[in-house]
């Protein structure tokens, strides 16, 4: 006989599970905990038994479980198995959740960790969970169509940080080209997105020294007053053109045969723009001055060593020291890298050597493949001519200075 649904919801628990049997395969558990679990026994055509649960009591009730009965012998009698169907209906449930955008932002961000220092893989991060995952991460990443990205970005726009848009573009693009090299996706829904966003404001470039004032301001450098290691940190940064960054936090640990001819500086990757290595050729005069510095600081290990919070020289020593010379809005220590760099072309230097040596992102494919020793004879032929010109820079103000009279005084 068929159950009634008195029967059903009257059923007690006993010390053990028992069934309740229904008509054609549906069958009620009863566990010894008082659940009540509709399920379905079944033959597929092959003729292997399988179950098929459908709910429990009282959410599914006797006439729900017979529609799913009913459904499930429909689908026997086409020749399809009701188990393997759900299987499968199940497998792409999971497959849709693991390919939201979010969990592919993540798979793209660890794949990527090992070229970031650290804080900046925190800011993509931190970018992407404050301004892109509140509206597309629970989105499927195939399903994310350019007008919804469009509005994404428009709202960071409303806030005005052009600068950090643009960078979230650039992220959430390279997600999606991600996603589609995986197979989560078939579009970047960011890249027609071109001239449909605010640009952000031109840079302004570091203000540099003119060729004609170099002299005029390495004699002010010699007078400078100040701390011997701030004046050596200037020197430094005007021979060898690094980031500011790089030569403040520079250790002395990074530093090879600062006494011979074969001198050189590896900076890690993690403290590069790029996140790449480099080398960098140290001229005569450079090693000079290491050689000088580390009677200073060597027992340190930093080149210059300080009381910020880093253990190294702060930002503002070197460009206060500026200021101090004469030179507040004339030029800053990275406006340095401008000079080296328009002489240096306008002296007939190749122009990739002077980019190898200033550590520029290589957009041409074929100057990114070269890695960070590519033209390192010729940089060191080009950094102790650049030395030697300052050199003669200084040495031809000196003369001006003394009315034609022959000088002699060095860095």
């Amino acid at each position: 006989m068929p159950l009634t649904e008195p029967q059903v919801r009257t059923a007690k628990a006993a010390a053990s599970a028992y069934k309740l049997y229904d008509s054609e395969g549906l069958f009620l558990l009863v566990t010894p905990s008082g659940g009540k679990i509709w399920r379905f026994r079944f033959k597929t055509a092959a003729g292997k038994e399988k179950l098929l649960s459908f709910g429990s009591y009282p959410k599914i009730g006797l006439t729900a479980a017979r529609k799913e009965r009913n459904a499930a012998l429909e689908k026997l009698q086409a020749g399809a198995d009701p188990a393997e169907e759900r299987a499968a209906a199940k497998r792409e449930r999971k497959l849709a959740s693991i390919h939201s955008f979010k969990a592919v932002a993540q798979e793209w961000h660890q794949l990527h960790l090992h070229e970031w220092t650290p804080a900046y893989a925190r800011q993509i991060m931190s970018r992407l969970e404050a301004d892109v995952f509140p509206s597309i991460g629970e989105a499927d990443v195939a399903e994310v169509k350019p007008a919804k990205m469009l509005e994404v970005l428009k709202a960071v726009e409303a806030r005005g940080v052009l600068e950090t848009n643009r960078r979230l573009k650039q992220y959430c693009s390279a997600i999606f080209r991600y996603g589609i090299a995986s197979q989560y996706c078939e579009h970047d829904p960011a890249a027609p997105l071109r001239g449909a966003l605010k640009p952000p404001p031109r840079p302004k470039h570091h203000k540099a020294l003119a060729a004609g004032e170099v002299g005029d301001f390495l004699i002010r450098l010699a007078a400078y007053d100040g701390e011997e290691e701030t004046r050596i940190a200037i020197n430094l940064a005007l021979l060898m053109a690094p980031r500011t960054t790089e030569l403040r936090a520079a250790r002395w640990a990074e530093f090879e045969e600062i006494e011979s001819d074969e001198g050189l500086w590896r900076v890690p990757a993690e403290r590069m723009k790029m996140h790449r290595p480099h080398l960098v050729p140290l001229a005569r005069q450079t090693r000079s001055l290491l050689t000088r510095l580390k009677n200073i600081t060597g027992k340190s290990v930093h080149l210059f060593p300080g009381n910020a919070p880093e253990g190294f020289m702060s930002n503002n020593t070197m460009l206060f020291a500026l200021y101090r010379m004469g030179f507040h809005g004339r030029t800053t220590t990275h406006g340095f890298r401008r000079l080296f760099s328009t002489e240096a072309n306008e002296n007939g230097w190749n122009e990739d050597w002077v980019e190898r040596q200033l550590a520029h992102d290589e957009r041409n494919k074929a100057r990114a493949a070269y890695n960070a020793a590519q033209y390192l004879k010729q940089r060191r032929d080009m950094m102790q001519w650049w030395a030697d010109h300052l050199d003669g820079l200084h040495q031809a103000e000196l003369v001006k200075r003394q009315g034609g009279k022959g000088a002699d005084q060095r860095l």
